[in-house]
This record gives C-alpha cells, structure tokens and sequence, in this order.
C-alpha cells in the first residue's frame, strides 16, 4: 500500500534534463544575477554572484587551460550529477567526451578536469561533496583553488588525498595570483 500518491522518478537524467529546460526558460529567474543549480529533487538552488578574487583567479585558471591544453577549456559549465545539475567554475572537456555527454546544453558526463575555486561561503563538506559527485559524474580530475590561491589536485583513483600536480595539465602553477 503506497502512503503517498505521488510518482517517483523512474529516470534521472530525463527528470534533471526537463527541470533544467524549465529552469533555463523562466524569464524571471533569467533576470537574477544569481548564479543557479538544481538539487537531487530539482529544486532551485541560489548561488551569490562570485566575487572579484573569485572570478579573477577563475580566469587565470581557464587562461592557462586555453593556452597549456588542446582545445576544451570553458566557465560556468552545467554538469549532471547524482545531486543535480551544478555549475563547475573552470573545465577542461576533450571534443569525444562533449560529443558523448551533450544533452540539451548540459553535460551528462563531468569534464575530465573540473576546477572549482573556494569562495568565503563554502564548507569543507560542500568542497568534500562536490569532489565526490564530479568523480562519481565522470571527472578524471578535480581541482579546488583554496581563498590564498593555492591549487589542491586530486586524481581519479587516488580521490580522498591530493597530488602534488596535475596529472592532466602538469604546467598548471600550484598557486593562481590575483
């Protein structure tokens, strides 16, 4: 006997695809300067607008991306995940795996490098949650740009501890200055 008469989701990526499609076309949440992302039961999530540390040491994440690694460096991108659609600061996606991955503009499959840079707000379980959906999502790598700048690698295989470098892209500095 079912308790509740409502319907379960019977496939998750469909479902996450859909809510995002509503998302993405809400003309008022497009007029939010608020970065968005959804939850494992596609409610909204409501990030604040990054600050310039952020985003500065965001860029010079992707700059050194674009000129050190083939093509495949990008911001801001919408990755699918065991807890729903989240916004990674800096990828680095092969052309195969954008083929591969590709539903309605957003990745069903991580990057192969996913760079997320610590803002004040963030926890050490939020950070520790997000390495482990983006590994479970697909990533090779992840990277956290810590608030002095630092950059902490971890690698597929060995996810709990940080590498001394990128396995990936070992020209990337361990440090990103403002």
């Amino acid at each position: 006997m079912a308790l509740l008469q409502i319907p379960s989701i019977k496939n998750a990526t469909a479902f996450h695809l859909e809510r995002w499609r509503k998302v993405c076309a809400n003309p008022s949440l497009q007029r939010l300067p608020n970065r968005i992302e959804t939850n494992r039961y596609g409610h909204i999530v409501l990030m604040q607008p990054p600050g310039f540390s952020h985003t500065t040491r965001q860029s010079a994440i992707f700059a050194h991306l674009m000129t050190s690694m083939p093509p495949g460096a990008s911001v801001e991108v919408a990755v699918l995940t065991e807890d729903g659609i989240k916004g990674i600061d800096v990828a680095w996606i092969s052309g195969g795996r954008v083929k591969r991955g590709l539903k309605d503009d957003v990745l069903t499959i991580a990057p192969e490098i996913c760079v997320e840079v610590v803002s004040p707000g963030n926890t050490r379980q939020e950070m520790e949650n997000k390495r482990e959906l983006y590994f479970a999502a697909g990533a090779e790598e992840v990277w956290f740009c810590d608030q002095k700048g630092a950059l902490h690698f971890f690698l597929k295989g060995s996810e709990a501890s940080a590498a001394k470098a990128s396995a990936l892209c070992p020209s990337m500095p361990k440090r990103v200055k403002l």
